[in-house]
């Protein structure tokens, strides 16, 4: 658990440079990306595991419900079943399919309430300076100061498990780093000529941050939203081996290991197919999120 902190980049390495950005800025910006061969593949496979979570119902070779006591903790390869059964006879390949569905929506669900969120706190901090800033960057930096792993536990905990609160609490992790980052980079902003021109020629706090600041800050904050994306799976799963999220018979990839730990001295390859769909799906987020923040130049 203690690499879920490193698994994203800090805001001060993500705000430190915005750019005014221009439509011939972001066909750049697809021409590198599209030479990032490793975040080009990340995007395939968070592609394909999108298609899988949307059609699964359609996909599964059987019920993923369906338990048969007869036929628990049969080994990977074993007839009718390419991947095994789970702790009560059911179809393993079935479940990991399924199972992307919530994994998937409970990572990137919560990353985008909490870009929404913190975007809005952290550009109209930027913007505005003064003691509105310093009210509503001092207020976030105490949810901040937590890791994200114990603030997501006593969130849930005293919310409840369920996938709602574990959803809620996930949002309430991330507003606060990415109000940071946009506060970082919307501070950087309205500091530049192009908005001092915009407020001398008469134009108004709202129609400078619809034309000249939203266009600037959003690239920098997408990119670091779309970091966080493999830390809230990793969280969510964590939260779901706890017993505070996903509550059974669900299949999702956390549960599936919380409920299959039992059976790591039986079938050690069997107990460990969740947890090698979430270090997947996990790497390509991350390795996907690296190569945008290289295509956009955002450097420390």
């Amino acid at each position: 658990m203690p690499v879920l902190q490193a698994t994203a980049q800090t805001p001060s390495q993500i705000g430190a440079i915005a750019l005014e950005r221009s439509p011939g800025y972001w066909q750049t910006v697809l021409r590198r990306f599209l030479r990032e061969k490793v975040a080009l593949g990340a995007g395939i496979v968070i592609a394909l595991l999108l298609l899988l979570a949307v059609f699964a119902p359609l996909l599964v070779p059987m019920d993923p419900y369906a338990a048969a006591m007869l036929n628990r903790l049969k080994p990977i390869g074993f007839a009718g079943h390419p991947l095994g059964t789970d702790e009560l006879g059911r179809d393993m390949l079935s479940r990991l399919m399924v199972g992307s569905r919530l994994s998937l929506f409970m990572g990137i669900t919560p990353v985008i309430f909490a870009f929404l969120a913190g975007s809005l706190i952290g550009i109209t901090a930027g913007y505005a300076g003064g003691w509105l800033n310093n009210v509503i960057m001092r207020t976030v930096d105490v949810f901040y100061a937590f890791p994200s792993v114990l603030l997501a536990i006593a969130l849930s905990g005293a919310l409840g498990a369920g996938t709602t609160n574990s959803l809620i609490s996930l949002t309430i992790v991330f507003i606060p780093p990415l109000a940071r980052v946009a506060e970082s980079v919307t501070t950087q902003i309205r500091h530049r000529d192009f908005v001092d021109a915009a407020r001398a020629s008469g134009a108004g706090a709202f129609t400078i941050v619809r034309v000249h600041v939203l266009g600037n800050v959003m690239g920098p904050i997408f990119v670091y939203a779309t970091s966080l994306v493999a830390v809230s799976m990793i969280l969510a799963s964590g939260l779901s081996f706890l017993g505070l999220g996903v509550k059974p018979p669900e299949p999702e990839w956390g549960l599936m290991l919380n409920t299959l730990r039992t059976a790591i001295y039986i079938e050690p390859w069997l107990a460990a197919l969740p947890g090698v769909m979430i270090f997947i799906t996990s790497i390509a987020f991350n390795l996907l999120a690296d190569g945008l923040r290289s295509a956009m130049e955002i450097k420390q």
